[in-house]
């Protein structure tokens, strides 16, 4: 299990490879959300490479010995994992290698380039990719970097927890998207060892709950199929470790649906100039649809997870 003190142990680590990213207050709005009256924001999307990922990513590699890293990195991921760990390989100057679904925009596969990654391209969604990135680390003795279920990958990603309560300690409710259950793992430990009386509220996508059954039906669910453009919000299965630090911390699992979170980025986009992907308006959407129920007098953050441009291109319109 991983612990509060890994969570700090991680964020003397990152220091100086990661951004300590803006928390800011959703004021002078056009548009407020009924039933919300004291909203931050959390802006991972100016994370180095565009996501929280760059966290446990780089955490992961400052745990390896040298020996370890002389042999590279892989992994697999819909595409900001494999940005976080490209960047990570990019600090060491080791070769890294990224399996990506087919499901994968083309431009995180270019930005993965950018940073001097190889791609390759296998299977449909990440669980496919996954397991030819597992074959290939025990083939070629590459380090594999877990997206969401390895200890220093939670701890990484815990360090936004640290820093939304040092910013902000009267937060009362913490919302964050749930992919594979990373994030949400790492922001819980820490959040509740900061203030154990506050509310952790995870979102997933209608065509991806995968916690929220797993959680649900008291076992880990793997689902039959994905039905989701949030590819990275979309495994069919989590993992044991992080089934238990959700099932302990986190207080409740909404969803929405790919519109909603459509019309979240749009909100970001018209109200704070902020570019999201779909992954990264998961938890506003989840407030501008009433899907949380609140206190007039919380004081409520979510954490933007992604960078993207899908409210100002409208990928998701129909």
């Amino acid at each position: 299990m991983v612990e509060f003190s890994d969570v700090e142990r991680a964020q003397e680590r990152l220091t100086p490879y990661i951004r300590q990213t803006p928390l800011i207050a959703a004021s002078q709005l056009k548009q407020r959300m009924s039933g919300v009256e004291h909203l931050y924001l959390k802006l991972e999307n100016m994370q180095v490479t565009g996501s929280f990922k760059a966290r446990g990513a780089v955490n992961t590699l400052l745990t390896l010995s040298p020996e370890q890293r002389v042999h590279g990195l892989v992994t697999a991921s819909g595409g900001n994992h494999g940005l976080g760990v490209a960047y990570a390989g990019w600090l060491a100057g080791v070769t890294t290698t990224i399996y990506l679904a087919h499901n994968t925009p083309a431009e995180k596969a270019h930005k993965l380039e950018t940073w001097g990654a190889q791609v390759i391209f296998e299977g449909a969604v990440w669980d496919d990719a996954n397991r030819c990135a597992l074959a290939a680390a025990e083939r070629e003795g590459m380090t594999y970097v877990h997206p969401f279920a390895h200890p220093a990958v939670i701890a990484g990603q815990g360090t936004v927890g640290l820093e939304i309560l040092s910013a902000l300690p009267m937060c009362d409710v913490l919302l964050v998207a749930i992919g594979g259950g990373g994030l949400i793992s790492g922001v819980s430990i820490a959040a509740k060892a900061c203030k154990p009386g506050i509310k952790i509220i995870g979102i997933e996508p209608v065509g991806a709950p995968t916690l929220y059954e797993s959680l649900r039906q008291g076992r880990l669910v793997e689902l039959p199929e994905i039905r989701t453009a949030a590819n990275t919000l979309a495994p069919r299965q989590s993992a044991q470790l992080n089934l238990e630090i959700i099932r302990r911390n986190v207080d409740e699992i909404v969803l929405v649906t790919d519109e909603e979170m459509y019309e979240a980025a749009a909100w970001l986009w018209s109200e704070m100039s902020v570019g999201v992907e779909l992954s990264g308006a998961a938890a506003v959407a989840a407030l501008l649809t009433g899907k949380v129920q609140l206190q007039s007098d919380e004081v409520v953050c979510a954490l933007v997870c992604g960078a993207g441009d899908v409210a100002m291109h409208g990928t998701m319109r129909k």
